[in-house]
């Protein structure tokens, strides 16, 4: 039996396939069932390859929907990048014959749905935000199963989608591992103080400069009151390293509550949430749905730039339930974030009822649903089919 995944190029797409993986080896009764990758080459793939998945590099193009000069020469190219894609898509499909194809969407996933179509093979599609990509909203059309993240009713694109049965909410696929910290642990791996509540800081899986800018200037602030556990991305850990050290020239006692990370693996990762108090973060899926299902309240600042805004939709929806608090980023700034940080640690029952909200949002087996559907697909496993 042979499974082939395929996404965009960014951790959110890496990291729920590696959950889906991990949940299909624990639960298939085949043997030997082989997993591939197609898409293409991104600095992400070699966490695949870690995991056993046979990776295979084809072309991809990005669809640009604004009209400038620019942009227009862009599609041009990146519309034969599709069509090679397409082709080294097919004769690899036709080379390995895979059971079914599990996109996780993004521009990468386009060559492969297409070719998969064409070859007549399943198609699963998961679908992370509120708000479908163009990709996915394409390749809709393709697939047996849509996965949703969040409830249908907050995807008003799914809503008027038939037949309903196709379309089921199941949340977003996380790592098991992700969950399964350990306080005291955690403590001796970022070498806490246990003087004061921890801030766990995440821009997403390349970090954020414009949030690192703004940890910066109310850097000395924060310190007085918390402890700081702070990824700010592996392109600009070098550069954080030597504004820090500037900084903490004017307050030296201060420099033991932060602790600076270019990059949290996931066993550091895993630890970091159980020692945190508060996390701060962009508002990608896969970010979202880790800190639901490790029960912590959060601020999450959306990416201005994200596409069809989606990290707007989707953290609004979080605010909504209360599990969390939404600052703009034209709003995120040293005082207003002191201020919002002032208000949550001075009444702790704020804090405790958005970690019983997240609890409730959450749905922490979600890659373990995803997989069952897969195998039953296949019919690795026998299992009473749920909705989700």
């Amino acid at each position: 039996m042979r499974l082939v995944f395929c996404g965009g190029g960014t951790g959110g797409h890496t990291f729920p396939i590696i959950a889906i993986k991990r949940e299909l080896k624990k639960h298939s009764k085949a043997k030997t069932l082989k997993f591939f990758y197609v898409g293409p080459k991104d600095q992400f793939a070699e966490n695949l390859i870690k995991e056993g998945i046979q990776v295979k590099y084809i072309l991809a193009g990005k669809i640009r929907r604004y009209i400038t000069p620019q942009s227009i020469f862009s599609n041009f190219l990146d519309i034969f990048k599709i069509l090679v894609g397409v082709v080294q898509a097919f004769l690899f499909l036709r080379l390995i014959r895979p059971n079914l194809i599990f996109s996780k969407g993004g521009y990468g996933s386009l060559p492969v749905v297409l070719a998969g179509s064409f070859l007549h093979i399943p198609i699963f599609l998961h679908e992370s935000d509120s708000i479908p990509g163009w990709t996915n909203k394409f390749c809709d059309r393709f697939a047996k199963k849509v996965f949703l993240a969040f409830p249908l009713k907050h995807t008003k694109y799914f809503q008027k989608m038939k037949p309903k049965e196709k379309y089921l909410f199941v949340g977003n696929p996380i790592r098991e591992e992700i969950t399964k910290g350990d306080k005291e642990i955690g403590k001796k791996i970022f070498n806490l103080t246990n003087e004061k509540p921890v801030l766990l800081i995440l821009g997403g899986s390349q970090g954020s400069q414009r949030i690192n800018d703004v940890i910066l200037q109310a850097l000395l602030d924060i310190l007085k009151l918390f402890e700081v556990i702070h990824q700010c991305g592996k392109n600009n850990i070098r550069e954080m390293q030597l504004q820090t050290e500037v900084i903490f020239q004017k307050e030296k006692s201060l420099r033991k509550y932060y602790h600076l990370y270019g990059f949290l693996n996931e066993d550091q990762l895993k630890h970091a949430y159980k020692v945190a108090d508060l996390v701060i973060s962009r508002a990608g899926s896969g970010s979202i749905f880790e800190i639901l299902a490790n029960g912590l309240p959060s601020i999450l600042v959306p990416l201005p730039e994200s596409a069809q805004n989606h990290q707007r939709e989707n953290a609004y929806i979080i605010e909504k339930y209360g599990a969390a608090l939404v600052i703009e980023q034209s709003n995120f700034k040293p005082h207003f974030l002191l201020k919002k940080l002032y208000l949550f640690f001075s009444k702790p029952e704020l804090l405790k009822e958005m970690k019983k909200k997240a609890k409730e949002l959450a749905v922490p087996n979600s890659a373990k649903i995803i997989a069952k559907y897969i195998l039953q697909e296949l019919n690795l496993v026998d299992f009473k089919e749920k909705k989700a």
